[in-house]
């Protein structure tokens, strides 16, 4: 066996290397800034695990605290796995293919297996032009590459074609594992602070347990091919592995095998990625999890799982009142995927004020964000009307989808920059206390979104086609209708204002 996971110091901090047990350790502590070698799409497949993973080990040792030593914290991760002198399941690379190594599951035998050479082939990313990772170029990897690699691919991959089942954590094979959460920020700077995320989290899930209730490490069972484990049969935060890996040594240089399995690791087809997972979004009447696709974490997608009232809020995006004290970070990532491809790794991390933490939940933030998706609804209908109507050479009879067509790069510029702005507009209005300080917040945000419509339609205008003869009545009437619909957007804003007076 090679590279022992409890007692080896494989992964690298931004101030020391450290075992497992340490890393947990330095994490208690507050001393782990950074993991220089995780590459952006692997974070939320190493913090998941990392929680998932601390949280089992507390309840099978019966730690009460979260231990701030290597040996305490070693302990624990052994009490998962009693039945292991050895510690074959914490090893990268195990001596005895029948028995389990670190998320590699027990080789059945008689299965046909294929060489990795690298930790960035292993991983989940799949990309049909190649563009967001190169692919077989980590020659020269470390062990910690490889750990990062399994744990992305093992607890984060869908379908990958016959035989390369996905996880039970997603709504389908071509869907993916979504993560929306709050997160501590680091003081004065809108970044993460990843020892204190992960601590919140293991706090916030150890609250709401008692104990194991089920089986929690699912490489260290033997794996039958064409044999599924029973969903209700596991713990719900139950670490999980989805393809047969095993890790080799080469002439001293690490390498992988994979081979193919008769059907998924967990029966869970049914569960539609409803399985306890803290992290996902839940639809309350389809019981799914969320599946990004070919989306991005846009303003309106987020209204949608936050204020819209058809998702379920995940446990971990919802915060706690100990936390009303301090500015957070709401987090929201996944890997954008398609049938057996992804579309790029997606991340949006969004600062949420001290002030607005305890407030960000309920009726009154939801009204306030239909409040400024109405007011960029309407800025986006003058620009597009604007532009259509110059498309239709200022003739306002003719204007037709092929005239709409036109004005989408500078709507999508708009929408742009009120996604950018959206969430800040929101805080804004939601610290206003009277009606007359909301009225005066969606002023400005409007006179703002009408100046940004201005520049997109001024920029936009040129290159819209139309016959030199008629261009001059073309572009003098698209900037009425311009103006005109700015003119409506705000005089609706007023007409709403004299209702509330």
């Amino acid at each position: 066996m090679a590279h022992d996971l409890l007692r080896d110091p494989l992964i690298r901090t931004d101030r020391a290397w450290h075992s497992l047990p340490g890393l947990m350790a330095a994490m208690e502590r507050g001393e782990v800034a950074g993991f220089p070698a995780l590459r952006p799409h692997q974070r939320p497949a190493w913090h998941m695990f990392l929680v998932q993973l601390a949280v089992l080990a507390l309840d099978a040792s019966d730690e009460r605290a979260l231990p701030d030593t290597e040996d305490r914290w070693r302990a624990a991760f052994r009490a998962l796995t009693p039945e292991f002198a050895d510690d074959a399941p914490w090893h990268l690379v195990g001596r005895d293919r029948s028995c389990p190594a670190f998320l590699q599951p027990p080789d059945p035998g008689g299965l046909k297996w294929s060489f990795v050479a690298t930790p960035d082939a292993l991983d989940m990313l799949i990309t049909s032009r190649n563009h967001d990772l190169k692919r077989e170029i980590a020659f020269e990897a470390a062990p910690q590459d490889w750990l990062f690699a399994l744990v992305s691919l093992q607890t984060m991959e869908g379908f990958g074609g016959a035989g390369n089942y996905g996880i039970a954590r997603m709504n389908g094979g071509s869907s993916s594992r979504a993560m929306l959460t709050l997160a501590p920020a680091r003081a004065g700077s809108a970044e993460i602070d990843p020892s204190a995320w992960w601590a919140r989290d293991v706090r916030r899930l150890r609250a709401g347990r008692e104990g194991l209730v089920g089986k929690a490490l699912l490489w260290l069972d033997p794996w039958p091919d064409g044999r599924s484990l029973d969903l209700h049969a596991l713990d719900p935060l139950f670490i999980e592995v989805c393809r047969r890996i095993r890790l080799t040594l080469h002439d001293g240089r690490m390498a992988a095998e994979r081979s193919t399995s008769k059907g998924p690791r967990v029966a869970a087809k049914e569960a539609r990625g409803n399985t306890g997972d803290p992290w996902a979004p839940i639809h309350l009447t389809e019981s799914k999890s969320l599946t990004l696709g070919e989306r991005d974490w846009t303003h309106e997608l987020l209204v949608e799982l936050i204020y819209g009232g058809e998702w379920q809020v995940p446990v971990l995006a919802r915060p706690d009142p100990q936390e009303e004290a301090a500015p957070m970070l709401l987090v929201a990532e996944a890997v954008s995927r398609g049938n057996s491809k992804t579309d790029g790794f997606r991340s949006r991390i969004v600062p949420v004020p001290k002030a607005m933490v305890g407030h960000m939940l309920g009726a009154r933030p939801r009204d306030l964000a239909e409040g400024i998706l109405e007011d960029i609804a309407a800025v986006d209908q003058a620009l597009r009307n604007g532009l259509a109507l110059a498309a239709a050479e200022g003739d306002r009879d003719k204007v037709g989808k092929a005239h709409y067509a036109r004005t989408r790069p500078a709507r999508e510029a708009l929408r742009r920059e009120a996604d950018r702005t959206f969430f800040a507009e929101l805080w804004t209005r939601m610290a206003e206390t009277t009606d007359a300080g909301i009225g005066g917040a969606r002023l400005r945000y409007l006179e703002s979104l009408a100046r940004q419509a201005r520049v997109e339609f001024a920029a936009a205008l040129p290159a819209i086609p139309c016959a030199s003869l008629m261009r001059p009545r073309a572009e003098v009437r698209a900037r009425r209708a311009l103006e005109t619909g700015l003119f409506r957007a705000m005089r609706k804003f007023h007409a709403a204002e004299e209702m509330n007076a």
